[in-house]
């Protein structure tokens, strides 16, 4: 009797011990199922700036360009990951699935920062923000040169006998609101067409953040260059669009990864969410 309690006991106590095992290994995978990333790899959901933002492809790296403009590319600020794009009205964008991110810079409340002006919008608040005003001077669509020098000093673009011409009629103010107004009055009447005039073309090898891709109708902001050993190169794509919105951060047809290979700028069409280029294909210009 005393045999067959103790066999009874033993019995239970190997019971219990499987029962403590299993229960054990089931809330260790519960909670590895938990530590499971749920976003892809080349996402980094808190990172807040570009380079954080976005992880680059397996085997590539962010070369350093011994550029500031590349780094201040690198480093523009990051809306919360999922965010909308907004338009200028502060109205949600209409599509909402051809982003991974959008970009925290204010769109203003006009019709003005559209494809290219974006990217002169980007561009020009870092040569202010490093104050190398000369360098702040574009083309207006009809060939004439709107620099901030001279609209600091209180000139202003005029319409007379037909042209546009300067004119000193206005306040002279070197304050961040006489330059945010500098920037719209350069976005209202420069274009694609007058960027792709004045800046000049670089090759794929040379490409690098705060490039751009353009063709007839449509300017887009190379965000991000990365580049492996072979020195093979893949790039991100941000843009505005009409009506002005807030700066997105596109998705990749391609591919699930927004990381564009640069080989396919050498095909055309070029295809990116919302804007098709056909051949010959768009080409990459530097801007001022």
């Amino acid at each position: 009797m005393k045999a067959k309690t103790q066999q009874i006991i033993q019995r239970i106590s190997i019971l219990l011990t499987s029962v403590w095992l299993i229960a054990i290994a089931c809330s260790s995978a519960s909670i590895c199922a938990a530590q499971q990333p749920t976003h892809p790899s080349w996402l980094n959901p808190s990172g807040m700036t570009v380079e954080t933002r976005f992880n680059p492809p397996q085997g590539f790296t962010r070369k350093n360009y011994n550029d500031p403009y590349a780094d201040y590319m690198r480093k523009l600020p990051m809306l919360p990951d999922g965010s909308p794009v907004l338009l200028y009205t502060g109205e949600l964008k209409q599509i909402q699935t051809n982003h991974v991110g959008v970009l925290d810079i204010d769109v203003g409340n006009r019709d003005l920062q559209q494809c290219s002006d974006a990217a002169q919008r980007i561009r020009t608040d870092f040569l202010f923000q490093t104050q190398q005003f000369d360098k702040i001077k574009y083309h207006y669509v009809n060939g004439m040169e709107f620099s901030w020098n001279m609209y600091r000093q209180g000139y202003r673009p005029v319409r007379e006998d037909r042209k546009t011409v300067m004119v000193k009629n206005g306040k002279a103010s070197s304050s961040q609101e006489s330059f945010r107004n500098y920037q719209n009055a350069l976005f209202m009447y420069a274009g694609v067409s007058s960027i792709m005039k004045e800046s000049p073309v670089i090759s794929i090898s040379d490409m690098r953040p705060g490039d751009a891709i353009a063709g007839v109708g449509h300017l887009i902001i190379i965000l991000d260059v990365v580049e492996n050993q072979a020195g093979e190169k893949m790039f991100l794509l941000a843009q505005s669009y009409i009506p002005a919105q807030q700066i997105e951060v596109l998705k990749n047809p391609y591919s699930d990864s927004p990381w564009y290979d640069a080989k396919l700028l050498n095909t055309c069409p070029f295809i990116t969410p919302e804007w098709q280029y056909d051949c010959p294909g768009p080409k990459i210009y530097r801007l001022l």
